[in-house]
């Protein structure tokens, strides 16, 4: 009850018969009704206070700072004017090291989607034949997912030494444990019902989750491949920023030699590599689902 309603109630019942304990109890809900109304006005303001509070405190650690914004502009403008024309004669080896990213992500990405099936059906809750591996799995998952890639590569180029391997590698473990996250999802949200029937003509776990399951849910996991694929792509053209191959060691080399037009040219290369990918992947999703 608001306070108006509890106001109404309130002159009700000191006009009709009775008025004195009537109006005692409605004056008793009206002061009710306006301390829940201050009680939750006080929240409201507090809740406003901890986000501008942790704002605040986030934009101090994060260093914002819209001096150091302005004065840098300048310079990278200058830089933009330096960039152009750009330098075409290196395109043949900006193309093959832009063909050895796409071939990491794709290698990547495959062998994560071989991976991450098995664990993803140890993950179903509704299909894992080891229930007690239900929680170790998504745990394990949950761990390949919070290491990025970037993080892996770097690992493994200390491991296996300089080259593409390392993306793969890299690109390989941290996609896994997010591919098999989002098969498990899609698994368990699936129509179990053809499956059931085939488990229940005395069929084993492996054919009836081949024929009774796979079916429905592949589109669906092709379509996730292709998203992991596109996004592999992009992240694939930083990897060799600490040395795992691609274009992304000569973007760090233009960089550290302040070349412009020909960094100019390589995210130009990058940019219609990663847009066509895009495109494509995109159509073949549509297609799928």
């Amino acid at each position: 009850m608001n306070a108006t309603e509890a106001r109404r109630l309130l002159e009700g019942s000191i006009a009709g018969h009775g008025g004195m304990k009537s109006a005692a109890e409605a004056l008793a809900k009206l002061e009710a009704a306006q301390r829940t109304f201050s009680v939750a006005r006080v929240k409201g303001w507090l809740l406003v206070a901890i986000i501008v509070a942790f704002y605040l405190v986030a934009a101090e650690l994060a260093q914002l700072d819209l001096g150091k914004l302005a004065t840098g502009l300048p310079r990278l403008w200058d830089w933009l004017s330096r960039a152009w024309p750009p330098k075409f004669e290196e395109l043949p080896v900006f193309l093959w090291r832009t063909a050895e990213t796409v071939a990491m992500a794709a290698i990547g990405t495959t062998l994560a989607t071989l991976i991450g099936l098995p664990f993803a059906i140890l993950a179903s809750r509704n299909i894992t034949p080891f229930p007690l591996l239900y929680f170790p799995t998504r745990w394990f998952l949950n761990a390949l997912r919070g290491i990025d890639s970037f993080v892996f590569a770097l690992l493994f180029v200390a491991a296996v030494g300089l080259g593409p391997l390392a993306g793969v590698l890299g690109i390989t473990l941290h996609t896994a444990g997010t591919a098999a996250k989002f098969f498990a999802d899609q698994i368990e949200s699936a129509d179990l019902g053809p499956h059931n029937a085939i488990r229940a003509t005395g069929a084993g776990r492996l054919t009836a989750l081949t024929y009774g399951l796979l079916p429905d849910i592949l589109p669906l996991l092709l379509s996730t491949s292709l998203f992991w694929l596109e996004f592999n792509v992009r992240a694939s053209t930083v990897l060799g920023v600490v040395g795992a191959g691609g274009i992304g060691q000569e973007l760090k080399n233009s960089m550290d030699l302040l070349d412009f037009s020909r960094l100019f040219t390589i995210i130009a290369v990058i940019l219609i590599v990663v847009t066509a990918l895009d495109w494509l992947s995109g159509w073949l999703r549509k297609r799928l689902v």
